[in-house]
């Protein structure tokens, strides 16, 4: 999972402390970065959280969907409507409307 992949928690990043030096930066500009970081940090835990959530929730709904659908019915032929019997009534119907103008041609 993601918390295991994770370094550091909000209260790490807040209780950090760094060495000063004659050169070093000055704490005061540390400590506002460092603000904003656990601020991001924060939204950016929730976001996850959520996703994982409605990423769970999406997963058991599908999985209810598919228990519950069914293959679809074979569309039944009525008594004697073969597929040779449908060929020939639309032969007839073609004979009909088009007459010999059809298969004198």
């Amino acid at each position: 999972m993601l918390s295991d992949k994770v370094k550091l928690t909000t209260k790490e990043i807040l209780e950090k402390e760094f060495k000063t030096s004659m050169r070093g930066y000055h704490p005061e500009e540390v400590d506002q970065f460092l603000d904003l970081i656990i601020k991001d940090y924060e939204v950016f835990h929730q976001a996850i959280e959520e996703l994982q959530r409605e990423n769970l929730r999406l997963k058991k709904q599908s999985e209810t969907t598919t228990t519950r659908s069914q293959p679809a019915p074979v569309p039944q032929t009525t008594a004697g409507s073969t597929n040779f019997d449908i060929l020939k009534r639309l032969s007839n119907l073609e004979r009909h409307v088009f007459g010999d103008k059809l298969y004198n041609e």
